[in-house]
């Protein structure tokens, strides 16, 4: 049975085989107008700048007052709105290809800033290693450091290398020989006795004097004489002492007093004197003498390039780490009662931190280690990813027995850090 063909009428009278031809609806064409040139400002792209709250001059307002028939007059109306908070009701808030939001959209609290170079950020530009969790901050005048730094607030910790057991043998033999020239001389009625006992203590005590008072000389020469090594040749785990030229890690320190800036350590003590009835701020202190009634400590990690092989290293003496500075302070401001007011810069420094003004000899001495200065550092040789680093001991350095001198073993714990620059010299530019 054959099927009859489908055939249609034009509109100009021609037969033609098949089915007409659907029309098809015409998509609606987007009109496009010119986009005004903006020049690189944020302020003038409108809906870029309502994105990040940046406020938008109305222009109209300061133009003189433009006509209505202005065709980009009900632009300007729109930008210039105020500025929409965002909202977590947004779908996006990054770019169209993200699909999805990868967090909450963070909410600002003013104006952000806009650099120089015309790129929009989201905070303040900040200095130092990625991830550094506190900066240098000032409070009233005083600078705060954050766990970035050191506080030796307990000072060097160095004494004599000397067993507990053996100071009791040496203690119960002095004694004991002290009873029975006692008791000899009583019995006997000659002082022969007490006198050979008396040959033996007295040396003995003397020499305790003697490294009491020349301890701290004999521990610094010991430094000066160790010899230095070569970190090029120098193993992981080798106790070595490197001498160098310095410079600052990721955040530089400043002195208290001078504000001498981009140091690696800084020290400020102020000193009282005490005379006869004298004021002290310390009950214990001595008539007649010096005390340390304030001080200020600080350290943190540094480099130093080897002057032997050319390495730079990086010294761990931040974040807590155990330092012995031998650093000799210089004295900045001497005060008696006469002469204090004549220096306003130490009773605001004295305000600042609190402390008393009263009529005291006052004495102030500041230490400090800037950039560029030539430093000797002894630790352990510590090798991580390629970085070669400076740590503290783990245990404490014994300066073994000085005959020469009659100087009994020392030890000192953590970073032996000495300087030997005047620091009113001219250091090596960095």
């Amino acid at each position: 049975m054959g099927s009859r063909a489908v055939s249609h009428q034009l509109s100009s009278g021609l037969l033609v085989s098949g089915r007409p031809e659907q029309l098809k609806e015409k998509q609606p064409t987007m009109s496009s107008r010119a986009v005004p040139y903006t020049g690189g400002d944020v302020k003038k792209s409108g809906d870029l700048g309502k994105m990040f709250d940046i406020a938008v001059v109305d222009r109209s307002s300061t133009s003189g007052g433009l006509s209505n028939s202005n065709p980009n007059s009900k632009q300007q109306s729109l930008f210039s709105q105020p500025p929409r908070s965002s909202s977590s009701s947004q779908p996006n808030s990054g770019s169209i290809r993200s699909g999805s939001n990868s967090g909450p959209i963070r909410k600002s609290s003013g104006p952000l800033p806009l650099q120089p170079t015309g790129l929009i950020t989201s905070g303040p530009r900040r200095s130092g290693q990625l991830g550094q969790a506190e900066q240098t901050s000032v409070v009233s005048g005083k600078s705060v450091y954050g766990p970035a730094m050191t506080n030796l607030r307990e000072g060097v910790k160095y004494g004599f290398r000397v067993s507990k057991a053996m100071v009791w043998v040496v203690m119960v033999v002095v004694a004991m020989g002290l009873l029975v020239g006692a008791f000899l001389m009583v019995a006997i009625k000659k002082v022969l006795v007490l006198g050979a006992v008396g040959a033996v203590v007295v040396p003995m005590g003397l020499g305790l004097a003697w490294n009491c008072i020349w301890g701290r000389k004999g521990l610094l020469g010991f430094i000066r004489k160790y010899p230095d090594a070569e970190l090029r040749g120098a193993v992981d785990g080798q106790y070595v002492k490197v001498t160098g030229v310095v410079t600052c890690g990721s955040i530089p320190l400043e002195s208290s007093y001078q504000k001498v800036a981009r140091c690696v350590y800084v020290s400020t003590e102020l000193y009282e004197y005490k005379g006869w009835g004298g004021k002290s701020s310390n009950p214990e202190h001595r008539c007649f003498s010096w005390l340390c009634s304030y001080s200020e400590n600080y350290v943190a990690d540094f480099y130093i390039s080897d002057f032997q092989s050319g390495l730079r290293a990086l010294v761990k003496a931040g974040y807590g780490a155990k330092v012995a500075p031998f650093v000799e302070p210089a004295t900045v401001v001497d005060i008696t009662k006469e002469n204090k007011d004549l220096s306003p810069s130490f009773l605001s420094w004295l305000a600042e931190r609190k402390l008393s003004s009263d009529d005291r000899v006052m004495r102030l001495k500041e230490g400090y280690i800037k950039e560029g200065s030539t430093v000797s550092v002894m630790g352990v040789v510590q090798r991580h990813d390629n970085v070669l680093m400076i740590v503290p001991p783990s245990e404490p350095i014994s300066t073994r027995c000085q005959w020469i001198r009659c100087l009994l073993p020392m030890y000192v714990e953590g970073l032996i850090l000495t300087c030997d620059d005047n620091q009113n010299a001219d250091v090596v530019p960095v």
